[in-house]
């Protein structure tokens, strides 16, 4: 695993207020919301240094996503996103991790907005997301 950090992901309870928030408030360069297209899939991008992105997305669609239901402290309330080159390479990451001793909470697949990902827990239950997007093409 080449050890970095691309996404940081936070569920918010509206994705309108919270993007007001980062865009309007703090100032941070986005193009706003998309995949509002596709059930689950609206999402904020904002930029953040050296490549870093912090993704806004809906609780209800990162528990969706998750397959854990959403309760206060639930761990499905913030992702660390780390994407990578290709699918073979997230398989590769998830089935490390798995003999590493995470808890595995989906097995990797196609995502409705053309990437391919899966999620795991460490031992303290922080949720990873080692996802290939096709619309990353800096790593």
């Amino acid at each position: 695993m080449n050890p970095h950090l691309s996404v940081i992901t936070l569920g918010v309870d509206d994705l309108e207020r919270a993007l007001t928030f980062y865009r309007d408030g703090l100032g941070l360069p986005t193009k706003g919301i998309i995949g509002t297209e596709i059930e689950h899939g609206a999402v904020a991008f904002l930029d953040l240094r050296h490549g870093l992105k912090l993704a806004l997305w809906p609780q209800i669609s990162l528990t969706h996503d998750t397959g854990i239901p959403f309760s206060p402290g639930a761990p499905s309330t913030v992702t660390l996103g780390h994407n990578v080159a290709s699918r073979d390479e997230v398989d590769a990451i998830l089935a490390r991790a798995r003999e590493a001793g995470a808890r595995i909470v989906r097995e990797a697949r196609e995502t409705t907005w053309g990437g391919y990902a899966g999620y795991f827990q460490d031992p303290d239950s922080h949720l990873w997301e080692i996802v290939w997007n096709p619309n990353f093409a800096n790593l």
